[in-house]
């Protein structure tokens, strides 16, 4: 460990991103969180240093490496470098990315696994699971689909439903099938290996309760260790993309057991580049410091199963897990078929990634509550806050002192009570971001530009400045409000670092640390003022979710079933056209859908708006599907709901005067109430191909 007297040594790390998509606002929230906190830390001074990797492994990696005909290690390889890239773009600090497909992790991982074993903390039992015969592999509750047994409806995932929000076993699902190729699966058994989690419990209460977590995420463990924990299953059987479990041929880590350890593999990495010493960081009874931000969906595995399987290896438990809650898009849940996942490439061609950072940090708090990124507020925040306030000093006074004193700012401050206030604000700051109170602290700062400007506006330097260019009065005052925004950036600078780097080119500083309120810049000389930050442009935030509806309408149709367009009866009357041939024929792409609602278009005479679940993509995850059909005539729309249809799986997305329809159904007939929808019959599931 490197040699810093009185300086706090900590280690930070963020939810690995799964390699099997891209980076989204979801992870840059997080990705933002963290990095602000730790660079909030090292403008401090303090020793802190922020690892991460990307989770690399299991089904869903090798099942997406296989639809692209790659091999799972040439997939991971090129999503981590589009994952550092956009990271990079966010000006995410990490200083060390790595990935969960590694010789550090391979090692750590088998190395924890024979300790637990060694203490007793691994058991081995045969279980019955769902097995999809065709594609020859165990099925993860979330590739199974049936019939909820409690409230009987269907389309419902193996672990819960969706309508009643009963828990239960993918066995108990009433007719379920494989989303992965439309087969029954059938039960079979395998032995399995379980961590002794229960084993754990009271040293789990006691961790849970010991300040290392929110009250809220305390108070929900509680409920979990109340109720009796489960011994947890960390095996999967072959084929299976991750590391095979020692002395268990076919048997794999199940990829929440060393997904976790990546945290420990990228710090090691970090090390054999650095001067940095593991065990400093990860044996008991260390002075160095442990933290952990996450997502709230994936409390229990950072909250239960890591901290008991460090316990029983013999590594220090975590000082902090931080859990933050999702992001929404104008209150609605990110979300592919209405348009609003927003990918963080989708972001970055049309906005700068600051103003994301600030608005994030304008919203956040060390509550576990969503944060709503509401598109209008995003742009007049930002607007009013760093180019309206911050920004606004620095272009009202830098003319002055560079037209008027060849750019040297006064020997003397003004307002030494004002300059004194700024400066006093500096603990009640730092406090806030410690406590990852982001909202406070830039309310506080953007309380404190307010007086600031209010200052300049009283003074009224471009009045002085009509008579007497070269007034000692309008230097110092320009000055001061130089000092004063030179101050505010010092604060802003976790938040803003690009912003914060052209201002230390603009006053000619060297970089600003925290300490740097401590002092005023006088008789110093800046530079010429350059604009520090433009401000947003609604129409460019309208053409970013322009691009995003397409781009997503786009991709769901390539990825899987399709759905619908108007139909005109005339075309009944009409000749059939031009013959093509069979290559163009069997471009077509037509797929069995599930039509999940149906409603009245307002305003239209003759559309209905269809909702369609299309199946699983190759991520694993529900194809939605919105199209308009021209069927209001002959259909009412509460009588569509969970029939199956057929739609053209691959047509381009067509914007029309109530939307984008995002596909075209299936439907013959000569018209007005004699419009009939192709219909399979009731074996067929949604995604199947129809040849």
């Amino acid at each position: 460990m490197q040699d810093k007297a009185n300086k706090r040594h900590i280690l930070v790390t963020m939810a690995l991103p799964y390699a099997n998509g891209p980076i989204h606002l979801g992870h840059i929230l997080e990705a933002t969180q963290t990095d602000i906190w730790v660079r909030f830390q090292r403008l401090k001074g303090e020793d802190c240093v922020y690892v991460c990797a990307d989770d690399t492994h299991g089904t869903a990696i090798m099942l997406r490496a296989e639809n692209e005909g790659i091999s799972p290690e040439t997939l991971i390889a090129r999503v981590q470098e589009e994952h550092e890239r956009d990271y990079e773009k966010f000006n995410i600090g990490f200083s060390q990315f790595h990935s969960t497909h590694s010789p550090e992790n391979k090692r750590l991982v088998q190395a924890i696994y024979l300790k637990l074993k060694e203490n007793g903390h691994i058991s081995r039992r045969t279980i019955s699971q769902l097995f999809d015969p065709e594609k020859k592999l165990f099925l993860a509750d979330r590739f199974i689909k049936g019939t909820c047994p409690k409230c009987k409806t269907p389309d419902q995932y193996g672990d819960n439903c969706e309508n009643c929000n009963a828990t239960y076993s993918p066995a108990d699902l009433i007719d379920p099938r494989s989303t992965l190729s439309g087969a029954t699966p059938v039960e079979r058994e395998s032995e399995h290996h379980f961590f002794k989690l229960p084993e754990f419990t009271q040293m789990l209460k006691s961790w849970t309760r010991s300040g290392t977590l929110q009250e809220q995420v305390a108070n929900k463990l509680n409920e979990w260790l109340e109720s009796g924990l489960q011994e947890w299953d960390i095996s999967r059987d072959a084929p299976y993309f991750g590391f095979e479990i020692p002395e268990a041929p076919g048997k794999y880590f199940y990829v929440w057991l060393d997904a976790p350890v990546g945290y420990m593999a990228s710090f090691e990495k970090f090390c054999a580049k650095s001067d940095y010493n593991f065990d400093d960081y990860w044996r008991p009874g260390s002075n160095t410091e442990l933290y952990h931000f996450i997502g709230k969906d994936i409390v229990n595995f950072h909250t239960l199963f890591w901290p008991a399987v460090l316990e029983s290896a013999g590594y220090r438990t975590p000082n902090g897990v931080f859990v933050h809650g999702f992001v929404t898009i104008n209150g609605q849940k990110m979300s592919k078929s209405r348009g609003t996942f927003i990918n963080a490439e989708d972001y970055l061609a049309h906005l700068d990634p600051e103003y994301l950072r600030y608005y994030f940090a304008a919203k956040l708090s060390s509550a576990v509550d969503d944060l709503d990124l509401n598109l209008d507020d995003f742009v007049a925040r930002v607007n009013s806050d760093l180019v309206g306030k911050v920004v606004n000093i620095a272009s009202r006074c830098a003319g002055f002192i560079n037209k008027g004193f060849a750019g040297k700012l006064a020997q003397h401050n003004s307002e030494p009570a004002l300059i004194a206030e700024f400066q006093a604000a500096k603990d009640e700051v730092a406090a806030l971001y410690e406590a990852r109170e982001y909202s406070k602290a830039m309310r506080l700062i953007m309380s404190l530009a307010d007086k600031a400007n209010q200052y300049i506006a009283d003074k009224a330097p471009w009045v002085i400045a009509k008579t007497d260019k070269q007034s000692s009065e309008v230097q110092e005052i320009c000055s001061t409000g130089l000092n004063l925004f030179r101050m505010l950036i010092v604060y802003l600078k976790p938040v803003i670092p690009t912003m914060a780097q052209s201002v230390e080119t603009f006053l000619a500083v060297p970089p600003l640390a925290w300490d740097s309120v401590d002092s005023t810049l006088n008789g110093h000389t800046i530079g010429a003022f350059v604009p520090l930050i433009t401000r947003i442009d609604p129409a460019d935030v309208t053409a970013m979710m322009e691009a995003v509806t397409a781009s997503q309408a786009s991709a769901l149709t390539q990825s899987a079933p399709v759905a619908t367009e108007p139909v005109d009866s005339a075309l009944a009357k009409e000749p059939i056209c031009e013959e093509i041939q069979f290559p163009d024929f069997a471009k077509v792409d037509m797929r069995i859908a599930r039509i999940i609602n149906a409603e009245h278009v307002q305003g239209a005479d003759k559309l209905l708006r269809i909702t369609l679940d299309l199946g699983l993509d190759a991520q694993g995850e529900p194809t939605i599907r919105n199209v308009f059909s021209g069927i209001k005539s002959a259909y009412d729309p509460a009588t569509l709901v969970n029939r199956l249809t057929v739609v053209v799986a691959n047509l381009a997305p067509r914007k029309m005067k109530f939307g984008m329809s995002e596909g075209m159904v299936l439907a013959a007939g000569p018209g007005g109430s004699d419009i009939f929808l192709l219909e399979p019959d009731n074996g067929a599931q949604p995604g199947m191909r129809v040849m």
